[in-house]
């Protein structure tokens, strides 16, 4: 019965929510605000046309929050002591996972949910690899939602937000979440804040902060108004009429629709049929779809939509504008491309002038070296030099082919490539082993990707894409490693072990056993004199079979194996903490003194591990 009464009054919450986001849309044109949390999360510019679809959009935020409201676990007595104590379990989740998928995977009863409803993760990593998305988050949007941890406190990622959106000049509204944790303290991160020039209104500055729980949903619904109260002030509005404008937020291939982008318009209204202009790539609309894969004629100011029909794949962050045809399109983008080749050439010619100047210390160096040398002498030693390298040249193939790895990254979106890519930037151990990137792109890994691998020999790296039967057979017919993640992290992990394996292994001692030298004396042993050392074991054991070093001084002055040890006139292979023996070494040269010490000890091969350090 309380379930029910529970359930009810969210109901009767939601209808209570929708009407004011409702009459708030039709007094004024509202910022659209995001329900999902992360470091620095943009909310879309607010356009200035009003109609059908602000309303729906208001009312989707709305429902988001009443599902949260009622798919929240309800709370039941313990049927035992013992449930306290169980161990957390790790479930693996990925973008596109339906609710029953997650069910399943946590081993829980499906909720209240529509069926097939689509997981969105929205959340911004707060790794250093990231930074590329907040930058151009920060750039597209008006208002930055920056939330903040009660029980961490500012972070780094949080003073990188903060960054991104003073270069951008766009104001925060701030979010401090986990207030619902005992251990939370709110006002501890306001005053951090003050360090780096965010001044919360409690403290006689602008920036709004609203105490709110992203697990319990308290005060989401304060957090909305708070960015819609700065929307009005602000007066953000935006021209419906016009060409088009806008960012590309993410790119992709899609088997049956060929390149996807998903955009935010930011200027006029975007219909089928539309020539548009990204990057290098030029596009005729001939399919819009909006978040939820719902087919769409328009587009409007702040709205995100799916744009099918572009010719190639344009990056994450390009402007679109709008151009009045396909012969400009063409035009537009052929300049773009002859730009960009005039650079390759700049940069071509610059590092062509670079290897001309050294070829040209070179022969200088050489004429300095031989030009006083007779014809003959002259040949004779450069032939010398030819014969030498050539020797070496296998030895250094096989070095090389050792200390190198060569990786190809595939993945579903142009964004994933990208935060790969900025992982691998933070690459520095390159003298253990040479990390060579020869492809990377957007798609399930095909048939090429293969070649391409067993022509360097290399390894692929596929982040949420997909390898045929027939791909994965081809490779391993043809020795090529395919290592496909849904979790980015597990990428690098993965990436980090291959590394560690292309490193020779380190060889660490272990000490056995440890004598000090009491006596010396030598013995005859044919026509030679053999120096014999009478040492007593002090800790360990001393065995034949190993090895073992003098030490004197504290400095090691021998390393070897011994020809002989003996206890009394009996030869043995062991000898134990505290007996005696005499034992000689395989090297006649070495003298022994009185209070030198004898170590015996033995070398194990350890896995070397790359000091490469991503900064998970």
């Amino acid at each position: 019965m309380n379930q029910k009464l529970l359930k009810l009054e969210n109901l009767l919450r939601f209808h209570t929510v929708c009407r004011q986001l409702h009459s708030l849309g039709q007094r004024r044109t509202l910022a659209q605000w995001r329900r999902v949390f992360s470091s620095a999360y943009p909310v879309r510019p607010a356009p200035q046309h009003t109609g059908s679809w602000q309303t729906d959009l208001l009312f989707g935020a709305a429902l988001s929050q009443y599902r949260l409201l009622v798919t929240k676990k309800e709370v039941r007595p313990r049927k035992s002591q013992l449930s306290s104590t169980k161990s957390k379990k790790e479930v693996e989740v990925w973008i596109g996972m339906t609710v029953e998928e997650l069910a399943r995977a946590m081993e829980k009863d499906i909720v209240s949910l529509p069926s097939g409803e689509k997981i969105t993760f929205l959340d911004t990593p707060g790794h250093a690899a990231f930074s590329a998305m907040r930058a151009r988050g920060a750039q597209v949007t008006d208002i930055i939602i920056l939330v903040v941890a009660a029980d961490d406190g500012v972070m780094k990622q949080t003073v990188e937000s903060i960054q991104h959106a003073k270069d951008a000049q766009v104001p925060i509204v701030l979010a401090i979440n986990k207030c619902d944790k005992a251990e939370a303290d709110p006002e501890k991160v306001k005053k951090e804040l003050l360090a780096y020039d965010v001044v919360c209104e409690d403290y006689g500055g602008d920036v709004q902060a609203v105490h709110v729980s992203a697990l319990t949903g308290d005060n989401l619904m304060a957090l909305a108004e708070a960015t819609i109260t700065l929307a009005e002030i602000l007066e953000l509005k935006a021209d419906p009429t016009g060409p088009v404008e806008g960012t590309v937020i993410e790119s992709f291939t899609d088997k049956g629709r060929g390149p996807v982008t998903t955009a935010i318009i930011q200027r006029g209204t975007l219909r089928k049929g539309s020539i548009l202009v990204a990057g290098k790539s030029w596009a005729k609309v001939r399919l819009m779809f909006d978040e939820n894969g719902k087919s769409v004629n328009e587009a409007y100011p702040s709205m995100p939509v799916g744009i099918i029909g572009w010719k190639d794949l344009p990056s994450a962050g390009d402007e679109i504008l709008e151009v009045e045809s396909e012969a400009r399109a063409h035009e537009v983008v052929d300049w773009r491309k002859y730009e960009q080749e005039q650079e390759k050439n700049k940069e071509a010619l610059k590092t062509i002038e670079e290897k001309r100047k050294e070829h040209q210390e070179a022969h200088r160096k050489d004429r300095e070296k031989y030009g006083n040398l007779h014809w003959k002498e002259r040949s004779f030693i450069k032939y010398q030099e030819r014969k030498e390298q050539k020797l070496l040249r296998p030895k250094e193939k096989v070095e090389r082919d050792s200390n190198m790895l060569p990786i190809i990254i595939k993945g579903d979106v142009d964004g994933s490539v990208e935060t790969i890519l900025n992982i691998m930037d933070t690459y520095d151990a390159s003298h253990e082993c040479e990390l060579e990137l020869v492809h990377f792109g957007v798609g399930d890994i095909s048939e090429n990707d293969v070649n391409l691998a067993e022509a360097f020999h290399g390894v692929i790296y596929g982040f949420n894409v997909n390898a045929g039967k027939v791909i994965q057979e081809s490779a391993a017919k043809k020795g090529v490693k395919i290592k496909l993640h849904k979790i980015i992290y597990r990428l690098v992990e993965d990436l980090q072990e291959e590394l560690s394996s292309r490193l020779p292994c380190t060889v660490e001692e272990h000490t056995v056993g440890e004598a000090s030298i009491l006596a010396t004396f030598s013995i005859t042993e044919g026509k030679k004199k053999v120096p014999v050392a009478g040492c007593r074991v002090q800790k360990g054991q001393l065995e034949k079979q190993k090895k073992f070093k003098l030490i004197r001084n504290g400095d090691i002055i021998w390393k070897g194996s011994l020809t002989s040890l003996k206890h009394h006139k009996d030869d043995v292979s062991v000898i134990k903490t505290g007996m005696d023996c005499g034992l000689s070494l395989d090297e006649e040269m070495i003298e022994f003194k009185v209070g030198d010490r004898i170590v015996c000890y033995e070398e194990n091969e350890v896995l070397a591990k790359t000091s490469w350090d991503p900064g998970f």
